[in-house]
């Protein structure tokens, strides 16, 4: 399985886009499972960059419904369409999500839904269930962020991620990051100052206990990201029982 941060920023950082996530998995025979997580205002530039192909993503996850997090979708799937895409596309988030992204393609591009020559498949994913779907094992737990976040667990082949979307860790959250291979967490601060966002400390924390082999921070606040950038080397340095980073756009991860 392999990651790559297509964004790694928070919703208002004026040089690193939003924080977007690309798994990719290869199957025998050549083929590929491809599921982007989250994909705000910035993201489609960055996925149209990485894949030329319109009928190579199977799934799109959306943790919640904040723009920086969901705002690129009538671009990226309008594109889809002018690029003759006709692979169904799963998009999958809490309960609602079909509605709320309905209504964000249809606020942007009133009309383009009627003429998709691919089908929409939305799917609700809830705490307390496992869905099969694009090749990918799902299951989802709430964050702490105010506005409902539902963090994601992905697994497929042996291999699995942990992706937090918004907010600080819960008992839930830990709960299904136990074991992954790979944490992908939002660190806004570097110790905890935001009661509705996670911190770098935090993210440590959670991920040592949920027995992770790597912790990636992202959505990081941009001025705490350069300002405080030789205090969170410093930190990452320190930690000795697990790989620890700071991705850039387009890193790439393998698990």
């Amino acid at each position: 399985m392999r990651v790559k941060f297509l964004g790694v920023g928070e919703a208002f950082d004026e040089r690193l886009p939003n924080t977007s996530i690309w798994v990719r998995d290869e199957e025998e025979g050549g083929g590929r499972r491809s599921v982007l997580l989250d994909c705000g205002f910035t993201a489609p530039p960055r996925f149209w960059a990485s894949c030329a192909d319109p009928d190579e993503l199977q799934a799109i996850w959306i943790s919640h419904f904040h723009g920086d997090h969901f705002f690129g979708i009538p671009a990226l799937l309008t594109r889809f369409w002018e690029s003759g895409r006709r692979k169904p596309l799963v998009v999958a988030g809490q309960e609602g999500v079909g509605t709320v992204v309905s209504q964000a393609i249809r606020l942007a591009y009133s009309s383009v839904m009627d003429k998709f020559g691919f089908e929409l498949q939305f799917l609700d994913i809830e705490p307390g269930n496992t869905v099969e779907a694009a090749g990918f094992t799902w299951s989802a737990a709430e964050s702490g962020h105010p506005q409902r976040n539902l963090a994601l667990r992905l697994a497929r082949g042996g291999k699995s991620l942990f992706y937090g979307g918004d907010g600080p860790p819960t008992d839930q959250t830990l709960k299904i990051a136990h074991g992954c291979d790979l944490v992908i967490h939002e660190a806004f601060s570097v110790e905890q100052k935001y009661p509705s966002h996670g911190s770098m400390r935090g993210a440590i924390d959670f991920a040592s206990n949920a027995g992770a082999k790597a912790l990636a921070f992202v959505h990081i606040q941009r001025d705490e990201r350069r300002e405080r950038r030789d205090e969170i080397n410093w930190l990452i340095e320190k930690i000795k029982d697990m790989r620890v980073f700071m991705p850039e756009p387009d890193e790439e991860f393998e698990l």
